[in-house]
Formats: structure tokens, sequence, C-alpha cells
């Protein structure tokens, strides 16, 4: 059945799909955990219940996402073990520790709160719960910081020197976590993650208002997120513009199968805006492009030179197509983003935020595109970086374990059929959870004080042997 099929692509395949899962729901929580601490803030500092109420609706929802990301991110780090376990032997003395720090710090920051978050508010007072809140929301960013600079050293790799058994290893810790590409991508990735977050929030809000515009939840959620995309989508597409620069500089060959120029141009170069790649005859058929474009937004200078893929080795392209696409469904849904903030920012001004159907029915068709708009970025970011793991120094084929297709689809089968039970039944849930507005006496996540949490140490013991001889007595 696999006979035409490697075990490296299966591989890779299985990869591709369980961080594609993963990747959601932590660009989701990061912004989410945010937002609970603002909400949770603004309640402590107005006393308004309005606040209260959403961050009890929000909270479960938050639950979920984080149980679900750190259930499909386990799985990953099994995947190094397994199907690459080259990659584990000559870069785990680099990834291995990065790997350490982030559980060290983030995670056990954000398990040690998370429980008093969750269900202490009733239990250590809101002052002390509202320190647990922060303290899981910096977990999140602290998690974000260490698994981009792993993964952005395996982008821009320095800092390191090669051993005898050919590993790669640590000679400057600074030099290695703060590596070239890795303020850019933290900066780009983390605002994603925010504009995630908004995107959800003000499509959960735009829902309620369309059915009831008076409702003080949906008012407060859809306000305050078109106040954070219109702030945060400007500043993103900055920000992306300059992790594009970085790029060019140290992963010219992305750059190149980003714009498509499989040719170079000597006198400046267009920005093709769309057209079909054919990386066999290196041309991009059915191009529309503006000319000039391309140079000045790289180069600022429409006349400036911009090398193309003749200048590199054909086995060292990366997946032109897929690389051309993902970025341009990332730079498309981004003019989106930019312009519904504008339009809520008009809205605003002419106070008719919560008054203009269409505007939310805009936000709410645009409430899933922060996620897609984050995967798209991680095929263009991922892909772009091959046929190498460790760019320039170790091929993705060089990093696979000897394993044979079978047992590498039969594990990909199982992550697949898994993955869409579990997954579909707790996206199925948030969406549900979703669905019900906001209202006064939010309930969270806390037992109610009629029914007293009891510990398994807890044993009706004294209340039988009571009874017991009670027996005894009457007989």
């Amino acid at each position: 059945m696999f006979d035409d099929i490697s075990a490296l692509t299966l591989a890779r395949a299985q990869f591709a799909f369980t961080v594609s899962f993963h990747f959601i729901f932590p660009a989701f929580s990061i912004g989410l955990a945010s937002y609970l601490a603002v909400l949770e803030g603004l309640w402590l500092k107005t006393g308004k219940e309005v606040y209260l109420n959403l961050f009890k609706y929000w909270l479960k929802i938050f639950a979920l996402a984080f149980a679900m990301g750190v259930v499909s991110g386990i799985t990953m780090s099994y995947q190094f073990g397994t199907n690459w376990s080259v990659f584990s032997d000559k870069a785990g003395p680099v990834i291995g520790p990065l790997m350490a720090y982030e559980v060290m710090t983030a995670f056990f920051l954000e398990a040690g709160f998370l429980g008093v978050m969750l269900f202490g508010m009733n239990r250590v007072g809101p002052r002390l719960h509202y320190m647990a809140t922060l303290a899981v929301a910096i977990g999140t960013f602290i998690s974000a910081f260490w698994i981009l600079s792993a993964n952005s050293w395996m982008q821009t790799p320095q800092g390191f020197v090669m051993n005898a058994a050919g590993q790669f290893e640590p000679a400057d810790w600074w030099a290695i976590i703060f590596n070239p590409s890795f303020p850019y991508r933290l900066v780009h990735t983390v605002l994603g993650a925010y504009l995630t977050t908004a995107l959800a929030v003000g499509a959960v809000g735009a829902w309620h208002l369309l059915k009831d515009k008076t409702n003080a939840g949906a008012r407060v959620m859809f306000n305050m997120a078109m106040g954070m995309i219109a702030v945060a989508a400007p500043v993103q597409i900055f920000a992306g513009d300059m992790h594009g620069l970085n790029t060019l500089e140290h992963q010219p060959a992305k750059v190149m199968a980003m714009e498509g120029h499989f040719q170079s141009h000597p006198d400046g170069a267009p920005l093709i805006l769309f057209g079909l790649p054919d990386e066999k005859a290196a041309t991009v058929h059915s191009e529309i492009s503006i000319p000039k474009a391309s140079s000045l937004i790289l180069k600022h200078d429409p006349n400036a030179p911009l090398a193309g893929l003749d200048t590199v080795p054909r086995e060292n392209w990366p997946h032109v197509a897929i690389v051309f696409w993902s970025f341009r469904i990332m730079v498309g849904l981004g003019m989106l983003m930019l312009a519904l903030g504008a339009v809520s920012l008009l809205a605003r001004v002419r106070r008719k935020l919560y008054d203009w159907p269409w505007l939310h029915r805009f936000a709410l068709v645009m409430g899933p595109a922060g996620f897609v708009a984050v995967l798209a970025g991680w095929v263009t970011t991922e892909v772009g970086r091959q046929p190498f793991t460790v760019y320039g120094l170790l091929r993705t084929s060089q990093s696979a374990a000897p394993l044979d297709a079978p047992a590498v689809a039969a594990s990909l089968l199982a992550f697949v059929v898994v993955y869409f039970i579990v997954f579909s039944a707790g996206a199925g849930y948030i969406l549900r959870l979703m669905s019900h507005p906001p209202h006064p006496g939010e309930p969270g996540l806390e037992p109610a004080p009629d029914h007293p949490v009891r510990t398994a140490g807890i044993t009706p013991a004294p209340g039988i042997t009571v009874h017991r001889a009670s027996e005894g007595d009457a007989s």
C-alpha cells in the first residue's frame, strides 16, 4: 500500500498534521490568557459585573483550549525520538536545553497557577486570584519565547560548534537564544496570537449583537476586540515587513519562493500578486504583477536588483508553489484584518459600533481568519526552510530515523483518526459554549456552595461507625 511513499514523506506528513492541530490552540490560548487578565483587572478596578461575567464566560473556553493545546503538544515531542531520532541526536545538545527551559519556567508556572485561576476565585480572594491569572498569562508568553527561540535557531543557527560526533554543540547560549531571526519571529507570532484571539472574541460578540444588540456582555467584548484589531493589525503588518527583510538577509531562497522569483531581476523585480508557479519550467504562468514593486518593498528602491532562484542550486529549492500560496493567504487575510479594524474605527467615530449589522457580519465571517493566517504563516516559515531542518547545515533527508514506511503510516493513520474524533468533539463543545450569550451571574468553573468538593481522603467511615453503634445500643 505504501510502496510508492517513502518513510521520510510520511514522517514529514505526520509532523505537519500534528503540529497544525497543535498550533491553533497555543495561538488562541496565548491571546486569551492575556484577555482574561485584562478582564479581571478591569473588574477589580471598576467593580462592574459585566467584566466578571465575561471573565467567567471566556475562562471555560480557555480551559478547554489550553487542555487541547497541552495534549496535542505531547505527541510532537515523542516524534522527535521516533521519526526524527537523527535530528534529535545531532541537534539535541542545543534544542534539548531550550525545550527544558520552556518546561522549567513556563510550563511549571502555568501548571502551578492554572488550578488557582480556574477554581480558586472563591477560595483565595480576588486579588490573589488576579495574580494567578497574571502568572498564567505570563507563562504562556514565556512558553512562546522558548519554543520560538528553538525554532528560530533552526532557521538562523549560530552560537554553536560541531563536535567530533557531528553534533551541534553549544558555544554561546546568548547567541543561540537571541539568534538573528528570533526577535522578529517572536513579535510577529505573539501579535498573531493576539489578533487570532481578538478576531474570535469579536466574532462571538458580533454573533450575539446580531441577535440582541442590547446585550451588555456582547457589546463589551465586541468593543474590546475591535479596538485590539484596529491597533494590532497595522502593527502586525509593519512587524511582518521587518520579519521579511530579516528573512531576505538570512534565508533568501525562502523569500524568492514567497515572491515567485525564479529568475533574477537586475533592474527591479515585480511584485507578483497572483499566478501559477511551475517549478519544472521555473516560471510563473498567468501572473498578475506590479512592475518593480517587489524591489520597492524589499529594498526600498524600485530599481534595486533582486536575485532569483536561478542563483540557488535546484536541490536547495523549497517547494515554491506551497510557499507562494501560503504567503498570499497570510498577507491577504492580514489586509482583511486591517480593513476590519479601519471600518470599526469609522463606526466608532460615528457612534455606530453596535448599530451596523453589516460590520457585525464582517466580523463574524472574519472569526476563523486568525487561525487560518497563523497556519499559513507557519507553512510559509517551515516549508520555506526546506530542504533543511537546520537551515543550510542539516538536511531533512538526513534527519529522519531509519524506519520503514508502513510503521510510520500506521502511526499517522492512528493520529488522524484519534485527532479528528477528540479535537472535533473539543472544538464542537467550544463552539457550543460560544453560541450561548454572556449574561449576568455567569457561572464559573467552581462548584456551587451547596455542592462541597470532597477529597479522596474524606470517607463516610465516622458516619458508619456511629450508625453501627446506635444499632448496638438498640439491640
